[in-house]
């Protein structure tokens, strides 16, 4: 019997390995998933959602509720709240990772600024990963801690300078 597969025979609907890979790669250079197994993200990242927004499309708004995270493939987002934008992010930057631990709205906007490209860690994909692997969901939960608590005392700083 042949080794080749024949492409009708091919399943259609699992992710290609180099896009796994390569997303795996971009979250693992990301503080949120510091010192977090490559295998595990690996494992992780077929349930990830991946989206595709035009220019000046709305990601989300302040005030709805966060499921989870979003890294930036390709693009550009601002976020912004009350008609202030609090930064610009581009390919390899994530945000909106407080939705991983509160089921709270959010707290800002996010809104393209070109054509972009984002995959979605949620907060399933979080509970998956302590579940199967509960030393890489305690990492990544110190590493969230740590990343919201930098974000607080620059804020903080930020309004003690106004």
């Amino acid at each position: 019997m042949s080794q080749n597969k024949s492409p009708l025979w091919h399943n259609f609907f699992r992710k290609k390995t180099e896009f796994t890979e390569r997303i795996a790669e971009l979250w693992l250079q990301t503080p949120l998933f510091n010192k977090i197994s490559k295998k595990h993200c690996q494992l992780l990242v077929p349930d990830m959602h991946l989206r595709t927004y035009q220019n000046n499309e709305v990601i989300f708004r302040q005030g709805e509720t966060g499921i989870g995270a979003a890294l930036i493939l390709s693009g550009q987002v601002n976020i912004t709240s009350n008609d202030k934008t609090l930064a610009t992010l581009g390919s390899g930057d994530f945000f909106g990772e407080v939705a991983l631990v509160v089921d709270e709205p959010r707290t800002a906007n996010a809104v393209t600024t070109e054509n972009t490209e984002v995959i979605f860690f949620l907060r399933q994909n979080l509970d998956e990963l302590t579940d199967r692997y509960p030393r890489d969901g305690a990492r990544l939960m110190r590493n969230l801690a740590k990343i919201l608590a930098t974000r607080l005392r620059i804020s903080n700083q930020s309004v003690t300078n106004e």
